[in-house]
């Protein structure tokens, strides 16, 4: 095996384990920032979201996102077969099965790996925003769905060489092919759902339900951060020292500054620096990063970093305002901060990180065409997403129910869905406003 290969196929192994640690900070931070009673339904989730994902992906999700087929989606290489050698080499042996895979050298199974855990996190976003009332089952059941067939097929358009990479739309790492797919699969749960029980009063009132642990909440956020050093510059697919240590720099550099701008931003408008804006913040930095990080500066990662931090802040209270009930913030996060993400390669790209690759953006004198393009994947993303996770939402609503009982509810999913809690020695009572 050629020593390239083998620190290619190293060092994308490795991320990808980064991105599936990813894992442990979702569950973290979503379990956090909700109340003590659904924690063990939502670390459930959390955990069998990305078994579900694996064979989903396996089945079917795979090939449709990157087999050989058609603009729209793949058509060869379904259930990990069609000819493809698993070999080291790559040239001719992938091609006419996954041809859209063969600039870079890694095997196979690495660079399945590598792709599986990218689509398990678009799933795991879901989980966070319609926690607290959702029927597991019916979770799983959507997981697959989008795991399968929702995801991979705009996954296709943009990483597949499907018609969004023709037209000229870039996203390095994923803020529209994962942040934002999940998060408007999220908006689609949580408009069918409805908010929590006692959420919104009457005359418009917002209910705060507070998360019952920010020390789990804030451990997640940090192993996410960690994460993230897997997520961005293990999309390189190689051991390229160069790329690898600009992608880790300009990612830190808007998680950080996402922080602090959060923080800041909180503290002017609700009077205190509110310890789940500043997290959310960070997190909003790096999905805002994650389309453009290997086509920025540093000055612009820090730009785009603390207008992701603030559109968090700002993102939540509205979302509170149009009475959509997102426990952890997701959308705000991952679905603002993803939208963000995409226009900022139209804005802040540089040629000279990656030449050859997006041009010039706005800001640096390259016009409005790939702002343009970049709009039109956001819009087309968004509809076609929103469209079939809604779909598929209500279809699973009609035949199993989406919804646990205001009984389950009030009690908490621990004992309705699971019959334990997660703390058995507090046992507290809760009535609705």
């Amino acid at each position: 095996m050629d020593v390239q290969v083998a620190l290619d196929t190293v060092w994308v192994l490795l991320a990808g384990m980064l991105v599936f640690f990813m894992n442990l900070g979702f569950a973290l931070v979503e379990s956090g920032f909700a109340r003590a009673k659904n924690t063990v339904n939502i670390i459930s989730k959390n955990f069998i979201v990305f078994a579900v994902s694996s064979i989903a992906f396996l089945v079917i999700g795979w090939g449709l996102m990157y087999g050989d087929g058609n603009g729209f989606m793949g058509l060869k290489g379904l259930l990990m077969v069609g000819g493809a050698d698993n070999s080291p080499a790559v040239g001719d042996a992938y091609s006419g099965v996954y041809s859209a895979l063969s600039w870079t050298g890694v095997p196979l199974m690495a660079k399945f790996f590598f792709q599986l855990v990218f689509a398990g996190t678009a799933a795991t976003i879901v989980s966070g925003a319609v926690a607290e009332r959702i029927k597991y089952l019916s979770f799983i059941v959507f997981s697959f769905i989008l795991v399968a067939f929702v995801y991979p097929i705009v996954g296709h358009w943009i990483w597949g060489g499907g018609w969004l990479a023709e037209l000229g739309f870039w996203d390095f790492a994923g803020s529209t092919v994962v942040h934002s797919t999940g998060a408007w699969a999220a908006l689609a749960g949580i408009l069918v759902l409805g908010p929590r029980l006692g959420k919104y009063g009457k005359n418009g009132k917002v209910n705060a339900i507070p998360g019952h642990n920010m020390t789990s909440a804030m451990t997640g956020a940090l192993v996410l951060w960690f994460g993230w050093f897997g997520f961005n510059p293990g999309s390189t697919m190689a051991a390229d020292p160069g790329a690898i240590s600009h992608i880790i720099v300009t990612t830190n550099l808007a998680a950080a500054a996402g922080a602090l701008v959060a923080t800041a931003v909180a503290w002017k408008v609700l009077g205190k620096p509110d310890i789940g804006m500043t997290i959310n913040g960070a997190l909003g930095g790096l999905v805002g990063i994650t389309a453009s990080t290997a086509f920025v500066s540093m000055g612009s990662s820090l730009v785009i970093g603390s207008l992701a931090g603030a559109i968090v802040v700002f993102g939540v209270l509205l979302l509170d305002k149009l009475k959509l009930d997102d426990p952890v913030g997701a959308l705000a996060v991952h679905g603002m901060g993803g939208i963000f993400g995409t226009l900022a390669v139209g804005l802040f790209a540089q040629d000279k990180f990656a030449p050859g690759t997006t041009g010039n953006g706005l800001f640096f004198g390259g016009g409005f065409d790939l702002l343009l393009h970049q709009l039109a994947g956001i819009v087309s993303v968004g509809a076609f997403v929103f469209a079939l996770s809604l779909a598929a939402w209500m279809l699973i609503k009609v035949t199993m129910g989406v919804r646990v009982t205001e009984e389950e509810e009030l009690e908490g999913l621990d004992i309705g869905e699971h019959g334990n809690r997660a703390y058995p020695d507090f046992v507290q009572t809760e009535t609705v406003a």
